[in-house]
C-alpha cells in the first residue's frame, strides 16, 4: 500500500509516498549505516537532480542499495591462476 509520509529536510516540511514495502527498506538502510532515517531522506535528497522527485528518488536509492548488496552476495571468490 502507498502511503504518505512528512520529513523535515534543512528546517523545511517535505511530503512523498512511499509503498510500505520501500519505507521499510528505508528504515532498514538507516539501521545498517547508523544514521537516522530523517538523516537519510536529506542525504537522498541532496543528491537527487531537479527533475526528480523526492518520491522517486528514495525509491531508486532503496534499489540501488539492494542491487549493490545482491551484487556483493553473487560474486565468487576468484580462483587463483
Amino acid at each position: 500500500m502507498i502511503r504518505k509520509h512528512s520529513a523535515t529536510l534543512h528546517g523545511h516540511r517535505t511530503s512523498f509516498s512511499l509503498e510500505d514495502e520501500f519505507w521499510l527498506e528505508l528504515k532498514a538502510i538507516a539501521g545498517s549505516r547508523n544514521i537516522s532515517l530523517a538523516a537519510l531522506i536529506a542525504e537522498v535528497d541532496d543528491a537527487r537532480s531537479e527533475s526528480n522527485n523526492l518520491s522517486s528518488a528514495l525509491r531508486l536509492y532503496v534499489l540501488a542499495w539492494l542491487k549493490a548488496g545482491t551484487d556483493v552476495a553473487l560474486k565468487k571468490p576468484s580462483k587463483p591462476i
